[in-house]
């Protein structure tokens, strides 16, 4: 089997919610996505308050749950390695506008002795993958759709093309496409996906 035909599979199987192949994935793109969010990380202030374990767990969560629903196309590693890498760079950028911009004053926060943020981190703390299983999040996910967007969601699932759906639903690919793309954004707001926790 070709390396490509391999990606389609593992892709194809993160869509129907298989863990191992939701396992293989964080495996695989974990250390870059983390690396991408490290070398943008420079800012004193955020980093004080995030780490790069923060977006990559949040970037996974979000992309496990959009992938579920289909959104995404991704036919080579290249492009999900650079999608997973824009998210963790749109998730820094919207951090640091929360930042700025709610009267935060992250001065506040003493900085510690080095190590002490490491102590914070709940040790049974969920890793991506599992996150990314939750049969919950993903059944959370399907109930806040209304039937047409859980319609639209199903069949991107089975890997359908938008043109094939929009002849069976009625409507232009790309119209479902953006609505599909604007119910997952809600959700994904509802179900806090796109924002971290804050104490």
């Amino acid at each position: 089997m070709s390396e490509e035909q391999e990606f389609r599979d593992l892709i194809r199987k993160v869509r129907a919610g298989d863990q191992q192949a939701a396992a293989d994935l964080v495996r695989e793109y974990e250390t870059e996505i983390r690396r991408a969010v490290r070398i943008r990380l420079t800012d004193p202030t955020l980093y004080r308050v995030l780490d790069s374990m923060d977006v990559c767990q949040s970037v996974l969560a979000n992309f496990f749950v959009r992938a579920s629903a289909g959104q995404f196309e991704i036919d080579r590693p290249d492009q999900l390695l650079r999608l997973l890498v824009t998210m963790a760079r749109n998730k820094l950028l919207d951090q640091a506008r929360k930042q700025h911009s709610s009267r935060r004053d992250s001065r506040r926060i003493e900085a510690g002795p080095s190590g002490q943020l490491e102590a914070v981190a709940d040790a049974d703390a969920a890793t991506p993958s599992q996150i990314v299983s939750e049969k919950e999040l993903l059944q959370a996910m399907r109930e806040q759709l209304t039937d047409d967007e859980r319609f639209l969601a199903d069949q991107r699932a089975l890997g359908r093309d938008w043109s094939e759906i929009a002849k069976e639903a009625g409507g232009s690919a790309e119209a479902l496409r953006k609505k599909l793309a604007r119910a997952l954004d809600r959700v994904a707001r509802q179900l806090g996906l796109d924002a971290f926790q804050e104490d």
